[in-house]
């Protein structure tokens, strides 16, 4: 596994970790399409279904870039494409009252191992 997949994985736990502090329900990780992928699915306490994109840098480690600088709007068309999908196999899962949505988290790590994770909703 390479550095950037280890700091990949490292951010999608520290995130998945985040989310249930927050009281969401972690419903898969890694779901796989053709043409990308979501990193987490996730319930709220308001029972949305959340896709949600993870994001993660080494603070320092490319100057002044943020994670959040990484989700582009091709990237986003993806998870959306993909969340799609999953709702289409997956329609029991979804609330037509509350819906769904995708989020972004954004995680930079420090040389020490400490983090700063930022939640976007809705993106």
């Amino acid at each position: 596994m390479t550095q950037i997949s280890n700091i990949g994985k490292i951010g999608e736990n520290l995130a998945s970790d985040f989310l249930i502090k927050k009281g969401f329900e972690i419903l898969g990780k890694n779901y796989k399409q053709k043409w990308g992928e979501i990193d987490i699915i996730a319930r709220s306490k308001d029972m949305v279904i959340i896709f949600i994109e993870v994001k993660t840098l080494m603070i320092g480690e490319y100057g002044l870039l943020k994670p959040e600088d990484n989700f582009t709007q091709q990237k986003l068309n993806k998870v959306n494409r993909a969340a799609e999908v999953f709702v289409g196999q997956h329609p029991e899962l979804i609330n037509d009252d509350v819906g769904w949505r995708v989020d972004l988290i954004a995680i930079e790590i420090s040389q020490s191992g400490r983090s700063l994770i930022r939640h976007y909703e809705n993106v």
